[in-house]
C-alpha cells in the first residue's frame, strides 16, 4: 500500500498548496498582508492551538488546585493534557481520511471550510453529523459565552466604577466586531500575540504570588468533598479540551496532514505555563481561593497586575472569536451564505450569532463554575468520546483499516492499541467525566444560582468597606461561595 500512499499525500498537499498559491501577492502591501495576515505553516498552526488552549482557564486553574489539592491538580493537569493531544491526534487523522476520499470524488474545497461535523457525516452518516452538529456548536456557544464573562470579570479588577454585568454589554459589543474576520487564516498575528500575552500572565501570576508569599494562616484544606474534586477536575478537563476548532485549523494549513503532532507539542508548553502558575497562587493563598474563582482577585494592585488584566482582555477577544469562527461557518452554511465572496454580507449575516451569545453571559455570570459544567457536559463528549468513537466506527473493518490513508503509529501499538487507548478515553470520560463530573459541577453550579440569582449584577464582588482600596464597590452581594463550599460540606 505504500505507493497510494504517496499518491493520496500528493492530492492532498498538490490540491491545496494550487488553492493557496493561486493569486500570489507581487505589492509590498500585499506581502506585508501576507505576512502578518494570511498563515498557514505548522508554525501557524501551532500558535493557534497554543495560544487557543488557554485564555481565562488560566485564572480559574488556582480556583481548581483549591477544590483538588496540589498533588490531584497536577496529575489531573497532565492526565487530561495527554488524553486531550490523543484525541485532537484522532480528529486529524479522521479530517485527512475523510478530505482524502472527498478529493478522489473530484470534490472542490476552494471556497468552502471543512468543519468536524462534516467530517463525521462523510465518515459515518447524518447521525454522527447531528449528534456531532449538536455538541459542538453548543459547546462553542458556551465557549464564546465564558470568554465574555471573563473579559468583565477581568475588567472589573482595575476599574470597578462599573459593574461586571456593565462590562459585560460594553465588551459584548466590542466581541461583535470578530464577525469581520473571515477565516483562520487570519489569525497569524493574532494567535502569535495571544501566546505572548498567556504567558506574560502566567508567569506573573507565578512570580507575584512568590514574591507575595503566603498569606498568615495560610490552609491547603482541599480535597474536601467529592463534589469540590469533582467540579475542580472537570474544570481541567475543560482546560485541555480546546480542540472543538481542531478541524477548521487544520484546513487552514497548506499542508495539514503535518497536524498529527502539533496539539501534543502545543500542550506540553501550555503545561509550562499552567502548572507553576496554578501552584504558586494556590500555595500563597490556599483555601482563600474557593472564594476566588479569579486569581486576579487576590494578588495586590499594580502595574504588572494591570498589564496582565490588559493583555488577558485583549487575548479573550482572539478566543472569542476562535471559538465564535465555526459557529459563523456553520450559521453561513445553514442560510447560504458561506460561498459569498463579499465580506461584508457575510458579516452581516454572521450578527445573530453574537445576540444569544451575548444574553446567556448576562444570565449566567459564574466565572469558574460555569467552565465545569461546560467541560463535563459539553467537552467530554465533544472533545473525548465522539472523536475516539469516531475512529473504532470508521475503522472497524479490516478493508478500512487496510485502505487507510494514516494508520496509528508503533508505538501506540497500531491498531490494537489505539482501539485499546481509545475504550479507556470513552469508559474514564463517561463515568468520571460526564458522570461524577456533571453531578459536582452542576450541583456547584446550582448552588451558585442559588445564592447569587441569574442576571447578578456582579458575582463575586467584595462589599463596600472603607479598608478597601476603592470606595466606589458595588452594592453588598449574597454570601461568597467560600461559605457556600462550607455550607455543603456540613450534614
Amino acid at each position: 500500500m505504500e505507493p497510494s500512499d504517496k499518491v493520496v499525500e500528493t492530492v492532498i498537499v498538490g490540491s491545496y498548496v494550487e488553492m493557496e498559491t493561486e493569486g500570489n501577492p507581487k505589492t509590498m502591501k500585499t506581502r506585508l498582508s501576507k505576512f502578518f495576515w494570511h498563515g498557514g505553516s505548522v508554525y501557524d498552526a501551532w500558535f493557534s492551538c497554543a495560544s487557543n488552549q488557554v485564555a481565562q482557564v488560566l485564572l480559574t486553574l488556582p480556583y481548581s488546585f483549591s477544590q483538588l489539592g496540589m498533588a490531584s491538580g497536577i496529575l489531573f493537569q497532565l492526565f487530561y493534557g495527554l488524553m486531550g493531544s490523543w484525541t485532537a491526534y484522532l480528529i486529524s487523522i479522521l479530517y485527512v481520511e475523510y478530505r482524502t476520499r472527498k478529493e478522489r470524488e473530484k470534490v472542490d474545497f476552494r471556497n468552502h471550510v471543512i468543519q468536524w461535523f462534516e467530517v463525521l457525516d462523510g465518515l459515518l452518516g447524518k447521525h454522527w453529523r447531528n449528534v456531532g452538529l449538536a455538541f459542538n456548536c453548543t459547546f462553542l456557544l458556551f465557549g464564546s459565552v465564558i470568554q465574555l464573562i471573563a473579559c468583565a470579570s477581568n475588567i472589573y479588577y482595575i476599574n470597578d466604577n462599573l459593574d461586571k454585568r456593565t462590562w459585560t454589554y460594553i465588551f459584548g459589543a466590542c466581541c461583535a466586531t470578530t464577525v469581520f474576520i473571515p477565516s483562520f487564516h487570519n489569525y497569524r498575528i493574532w494567535s502569535f500575540l495571544g501566546l505572548i500575552m498567556t504567558t506574560y500572565t502566567a508567569w506573573y501570576l507565578t512570580i507575584a504570588s512568590l514574591v507575595h508569599g503566603q498569606i498568615e494562616g495560610v490552609k491547603h484544606s482541599g480535597p474536601t468533598q467529592l463534589v469540590l474534586y469533582f467540579t475542580g477536575a472537570t474544570n481541567i478537563l475543560y482546560t485541555f479540551g480546546g480542540h472543538a476548532v481542531t478541524v477548521e485549523i487544520m484546513h487552514a494549513m497548506w499542508k495539514p496532514q503535518k497536524f498529527k503532532a502539533i496539539y501534543l507539542f502545543a500542550t506540553l508548553y501550555v503545561l509550562t505555563l499552567t502548572l507553576p502558575s496554578a501552584a504558586s497562587v494556590y500555595w500563597a493563598f490556599g483555601d482563600m481561593l474557593l472564594n476566588h474563582s479569579n486569581a486576579f482577585a487576590l494578588l495586590p494592585r499594580n502595574p504588572f497586575r494591570d498589564m496582565a488584566v490588559v493583555l488577558m482582555l485583549i487575548h479573550q477577544f482572539i478566543t472569542f472569536g476562535f471559538a465564535c469562527t465555526p459557529l459563523y461557518f456553520v450559521w453561513e452554511k445553514a442560510i447560504g451564505m458561506h460561498e459569498c465572496k463579499s465580506m461584508c454580507k457575510r458579516a452581516l449575516a454572521r450578527l445573530p450569532v453574537v445576540i444569544p451569545i451575548w444574553f446567556l453571559a448576562i444570565i449566567f455570570p459564574f466565572f469558574g463554575p460555569i467552565n465545569s459544567a461546560v467541560g463535563s457536559l459539553l467537552v467530554s463528549f465533544t472533545v473525548y468520546i465522539i472523536p475516539a468513537l469516531a475512529h473504532m466506527f470508521t475503522f472497524r473493518s479490516a478493508a478500512a483499516r487496510e485502505n487507510a490513508v494514516e494508520r496509528p503509529p508503533r508505538f501506540v501499538g497500531r491498531w490494537v492499541g489505539s482501539y485499546s487507548i481509545n475504550v479507556f478515553v470513552v469508559g474514564w470520560i463517561l463515568v468520571v467525566g460526564f458522570g461524577f463530573g456533571g453531578w459536582a459541577s452542576m450541583t456547584n453550579f446550582v448552588h451558585q444560582v442559588d445564592t447569587f440569582g441569574l442576571f447578578t449584577k456582579c458575582y463575586q464582588c467584595p462589599p463596600p468597606s472603607p479598608l478597601l482600596h476603592n470606595v466606589t464597590a458595588p452594592p453588598p452581594q449574597p454570601p461568597p461561595s467560600f461559605q457556600q463550599h462550607h455550607h455543603l460540606r456540613s450534614p
